[in-house]
């Protein structure tokens, strides 16, 4: 029986399909986190062969204690993953400390996480990428913005989570204002992109080969509803657009990707622009974990499938049964609403309307609601038209 270490099981709150999965394929699933064993979701409790709990997932030392206890108890650990962006270097760095060889180890961390260095394996792979400056001094900063044609400019932190700390600036003045009290970490400066941000999303196999491939669309940008405390709507596709699918599998081959659920970030141009034509695509970052929030939960309604399955498939026997093809497909839609804000149409009114079509409304946790808002509410629906009519009914305000 293999042994497979899963890091935070308990958050996001779905992540326990993914150990009940696991079990189901025969694995021997260890969980390491920092609530409480009763606080634990039943199904997650029920999926694991033992809990170890630690003081805080932040103390690198009690974590590899952590693993080393299990170690001596179960024998060597063939798999350790968190599937979570925030956790991906403390990962690799386990992984690397107990020779376990099925993710990424410490030297890889890199150039899958800095934005930096992932423009070279854009290229590699033949992609574009808007043009770049690592922030440096007020006088390199404006020659970069002077070379490009001027502001506006986004600037963020090269290796950072999100949308945090990652702001637009449009004048010298704001960009004077953020050299004097921006984040002392290093930020990388860009071009903005006219552009929709649009995902690749996919299980990949051992040998770099897709075992399921979705997408989603984000209809405001991350970064603004994250500064302006907006509502957050994105959808996942009905069917993933060819020229995507391409660009996906173009950039899984660059970076080498094998036996992950990743969640790769493009742009496709809104209008034509120094950049490129209308509908041309960018490279904007690669994430090497499943979407975030409810979107393995919006993949699985879209495309009528068990991506929790499939993952756990690929982790268990490197292949998996389940097919996307031939299965009903739909636009899943996400749209997540700001408290104090006046809607048109309240709770009772969505659920008497969509109620059919609702598959998960839920209040957002504070440790997203950053990004995703406060209540969301995810529906099926089958066409572009049904699709932009919900959008309007939920965001409508007096």
């Amino acid at each position: 029986m293999k042994n497979f270490v899963f890091i935070s099981p308990n958050f996001p709150t779905n992540y326990w399909k993914f150990c009940a999965e696991l079990k189901k394929n025969g694995m021997n699933v260890l969980g390491i986190g920092d609530c409480p064993y009763d606080d634990l979701m039943p199904e997650l409790r029920g999926s694991l062969s033992e809990y170890y709990k630690v003081s805080s997932l932040e103390n690198y030392e009690e974590v590899f204690r952590a693993v080393a206890f299990l170690t001596y108890r179960h024998g060597k650990i063939d798999w350790l993953e968190s599937n979570n962006e925030y956790w991906l270097e403390r990962d690799a760095a386990l992984r690397t400390a107990f020779h376990i060889t099925t993710g990424f180890q410490e030297s890889d961390m890199p150039a899958v996480k800095y934005k930096s260095l992932m423009k070279e394996k854009y290229a590699k792979a033949g992609i574009p990428t808007a043009p770049w400056h690592l922030v440096d001094d007020e006088a390199g900063c404006r020659a970069f913005i002077e070379s490009i044609g001027g502001y506006p400019v986004i600037v963020k932190p090269d290796n950072g989570v999100g949308a945090s700390h990652t702001y637009k600036l449009k004048s010298d003045g704001e960009l004077a204002a953020f050299l004097a009290g921006h984040e002392p970490v290093p930020y990388i400066m860009e071009q903005f992109v006219r552009g929709t941000v649009h995902s690749y999303d996919a299980v990949i196999d051992g040998g770099g080969h897709p075992l399921f491939e979705t997408g989603n669309v984000t209809i405001d940008s991350i970064m603004d509803i994250v500064n302006t405390n907006g509502n957050s709507c994105y959808y996942i596709e009905k069917n993933l657009p060819d020229a995507m699918r391409e660009a996906g599998r173009k950039t899984v081959a660059a970076f080498g990707v094998k036996s992950r659920f990743i969640h790769f970030e493009f742009f496709v141009l809104d209008e034509d622009q120094p950049l490129g034509k209308k509908g041309d695509i960018l490279g904007l970052e690669v994430n090497m974990r499943p979407s975030g929030g409810f979107s393995a939960d919006m993949f699985n309604f879209a495309n009528s499938i068990d991506v929790y399955k499939i993952w756990a498939d690929m982790v268990a026997f490197g292949k998996t049964e389940l097919r996307q093809e031939g299965r009903e497909h739909f636009y899943c839609c996400y749209c997540g609403r700001r408290d104090g804000k006046d809607f048109v149409m309240d709770h009772d009114a969505i659920m008497q309307k969509y109620g059919s079509r609702i598959k998960m409304v839920q209040r957002i946790p504070k440790a997203l609601s950053g990004a995703m808002a406060d209540m969301m509410y995810l529906v099926n629906v089958s066409t572009p038209e049904e699709k932009d009519a919900y959008y309007r009914d939920l965001l409508e305000v007096r």
